[in-house]
């Protein structure tokens, strides 16, 4: 409960793309059992590397979130899926684990496998529908960033106030990962990348 209210505290939100609240995403309904912490290291969108880059820079960050959650759900597994077109954060983040209960599994790399319904066949066979929640397989989903939000919101009581964000394609000089604030303009963000 005191994991959960620091995540709540801090304002942490899912840093994939649809920044549900955190807090409420780790309060399933009654009767859901969740046997199943699935960290998300397959972006979605194809030129999205922000991810890519945290898992392979701050490894032991992601994993300090990864068993935070862990410990505020009470479960006793964890999986790690990314996708076989990025083997230097599979090495990484493989190399940084330091127990059985949390492992990392290759997925084929293809779109959308970064979407939650995807990713959770891919490493476990579980499907589920489009009217189900992941909960209604036994799990529950975050990204890479939000567990790193949750490490700093824990472990330094620091609220979400940034995040990476990847700029990226034909119109910019210097396509790359930017750490921004919360709130910096999309327009500041190009000029940046040129």
């Amino acid at each position: 409960e005191e994991i959960i209210e620091c995540i709540r505290d801090a304002g942490n939100v899912g840093m994939g793309g649809a920044t549900f609240p955190t807090h409420v995403k780790l309060s399933p309904p009654e009767g859901k059992n969740i046997n199943l912490l699935l960290l998300n290291g397959a972006e979605c969108e194809p030129f999205l590397t922000s991810d890519y880059r945290l898992m392979v820079e701050c490894p032991k960050r992601v994993l300090a979130g990864v068993k935070l959650l862990m410990r505020a759900l009470d479960v006793k597994k964890a999986i790690i899926g990314i996708e076989d077109n990025k083997p230097e954060a599979i090495e990484k983040m493989t190399a940084a684990i330091d127990t059985h209960a949390i492992r990392v599994v290759p997925v084929q790399t293809k779109y959308p496998q970064g979407a939650e319904r995807q990713l959770i066949y891919a490493t476990t066979k579980r499907a589920i529908h489009a009217a189900m929640l992941p909960a209604d397989a036994g799990c529950i989903v975050d990204n890479v960033e939000t567990l790193i939000g949750i490490h700093y919101a824990v472990a330094e009581g620091r609220p979400l106030t940034e995040r990476i964000v990847t700029v990226s394609g034909d119109a910019v000089q210097n396509p790359g990962n930017y750490k921004v604030l919360l709130g910096t303009n999309h327009r500041e963000l190009i000029e940046a990348a040129g």
